[in-house]
């Protein structure tokens, strides 16, 4: 009956949030991807098995704060993405070096979105303000301010730049 009912009310949600772009299913609004290319917005490091941002293996590194190899994955991360973003303030946000307890986030705060712009601007020679605004598009607020924050979809931003420079 539970089931019914979801698949009735909430049939996008109920269905795996599913996004679907000419009748290719694309990803999930609720699961990462793997983004690694200059020209597109890149979300929080994945912790998943065998592949990064594999649902069948969800879960966190299970290091602890104290550990010398996620002290040395973070800085790892923190250099690189430096070096991907020579442009970008030097304090790189902390979700773009930690993953969540999941694994499997696909979104990010508009902060650690806004910070990659300056590299997405040049990789795909496009206005900085024209980024800006799709991000801002993208971005969901919490039905209630203090039961959450503002999220950007990190799948739904890529999929409006490429769609910007479809012929």
């Amino acid at each position: 009956m539970t089931t019914l009912l979801a698949q009735w009310w909430f049939p996008a949600q109920a269905n795996g949030s599913l996004i679907i772009d000419t009748n290719v299913v694309r990803g999930s609004s609720l699961i990462g991807q793997n983004f690694t290319e200059a020209k597109y917005l890149q979300g929080r490091p994945s912790a998943t098995a065998e592949t990064p941002y594999n649902p069948m293996a969800s879960g966190g590194s299970n290091l602890a704060g104290s550990n010398p190899e996620l002290d040395k994955a973070i800085t790892e991360r923190v250099a690189a993405l430096r070096a991907a973003n020579p442009q970008a303030n030097p304090a790189v946000p902390v979700e773009l070096v930690t993953a969540s307890a999941s694994g499997l986030d696909g979104q990010i705060s508009p902060q650690a979105a806004d910070w990659q712009i300056p590299r997405i601007a040049a990789a795909r020679n496009l206005p900085v303000e024209q980024i800006q605004r799709l991000i801002a598009e993208s971005t969901t607020q919490p039905l209630v301010s203090f039961i959450g924050k503002p999220v950007v979809n990190v799948l739904l931003v890529n999929q409006a730049l490429d769609a910007l420079q479809a012929p």
